[in-house]
């Protein structure tokens, strides 16, 4: 009885449950594009990169965005300065804890879409590049 509470998975919120939806389906549009997923949701000091894939020989460090409304701005509108600041930290971190620092090129992508009324035909906005390393 005791195993099961301490391994018993956590309940995710209905935002939670959203955000993985749209991260499921950002996954399969880039994968229909010829980008192969590393890994998801990697956590560090910082913050949370949501999906590192790989774009032939390049590391794609990609934040995926989902505005239920565009009433107040676009999703891709929503990754401040700040906020890339915090994934490059991350993505650095990454790179040195799989000791592929200056071994890799790497980017930094924005994903977003601002609908999730019907989960099967999201519309998605990809930037790659959406942001460098140069200006941090």
């Amino acid at each position: 009885m005791m195993f099961q509470q301490i391994f018993k998975p956590k309940k995710q919120s209905p935002t939670q449950i959203k955000g993985s939806l749209v991260e499921d389906n950002a996954i399969k549009y880039l994968q229909a594009k010829k980008l192969k997923l590393v890994t998801r949701n990697f956590t560090g000091r910082q913050g949370e990169i949501d999906l590192i894939m790989k774009d032939r020989d390049i590391f794609v460090f990609i934040e995926v965005r989902l505005r239920k409304s565009s009433a107040y701005g676009l999703a891709v509108e929503t990754v401040t300065p700040a906020k890339q600041a915090k994934i490059i930290k991350t993505a650095t971190l990454y790179l040195q804890k799989n000791n592929l620092t200056d071994k890799v090129a790497c980017r930094f992508d924005v994903i977003a879409t601002n609908s999730i009324d019907n989960a099967k035909n999201l519309q998605y906005c990809w930037i790659p590049n959406a942001f460098q390393l140069e200006n941090y």
